[in-house]
């Protein structure tokens, strides 16, 4: 896809009347606009890095297109933006459909002994497909309005050639483990079935 200018008054114009779902110091991240769609904003942290060559906005496209090839639901880019700011790119998708695992798991009666199974499926279908997830938790894995388990903020992706070995599996369960201490969810979820199922052989 090619990467076009959007300029800051272009920008201003796309955003008219959106809704800022993330921002952090810099300003806002995300925006979701009033035809639905996302628009995504990133930036360079540092002047000498690799996103010099290969820009953060580019491998979140390129990660959601090779989800897709994979089978895993993801959304869909529609359009790929160079803004006048240094070190500013966007990326404008469709979101993909649906509720993530972590508003599911609000609701009343929802149990997690019923949907471990799909989504245990859905983490071995990436580590035998050599994917790494360094961003794997309940709020970036969304249950479709078909039921299907698909993913999100897909930027944090590493793809091998070959399934992941038994470290990394264990490495990606930490950062898991750790996101669920930092929600305060870790009572209510089954860690301990997850890792064992993932570590089956």
């Amino acid at each position: 896809m090619q990467c076009s200018r959007l300029t800051q008054a272009d920008l201003e114009h796309l955003i008219l009347g959106a809704q800022i779902l993330e921002a952090d110091s810099f300003g806002a991240k995300v925006y979701l606009l009033e035809n639905g769609n996302i628009l995504k904003l990133f930036r360079r942290k540092r002047f000498f890095s690799s996103a010099l060559l290969r820009p953060y906005s580019r491998r979140f496209i390129d990660n959601a297109v090779r989800l897709e090839a994979f089978g895993i639901p993801t959304l869909h880019v529609l359009a790929h933006y160079r803004l006048d700011e240094p070190g500013k790119t966007a990326v404008l998708y469709r979101p993909l459909p649906g509720k993530t695992l972590r508003q599911i798991s609000q609701q009343p009666g929802f149990s997690w002994q019923k949907t471990l199974p799909e989504m245990v499926s859905l983490i071995r279908k990436l580590h035998h497909c050599g994917i790494y997830f360094r961003s794997l938790h309940l709020g970036n894995i969304v249950v479709t309005p078909d039921s299907h388990l698909g993913l999100i903020d897909v930027a944090d992706m590493k793809f091998l050639r070959a399934p992941l070995p038994e470290r990394m599996i264990k490495r990606n369960v930490q950062h898991f483990a750790r996101y669920l201490s930092r929600e305060q969810l870790s009572e209510a979820f089954p860690l301990v079935e997850l890792e064992h199922a993932l570590l089956a052989r």
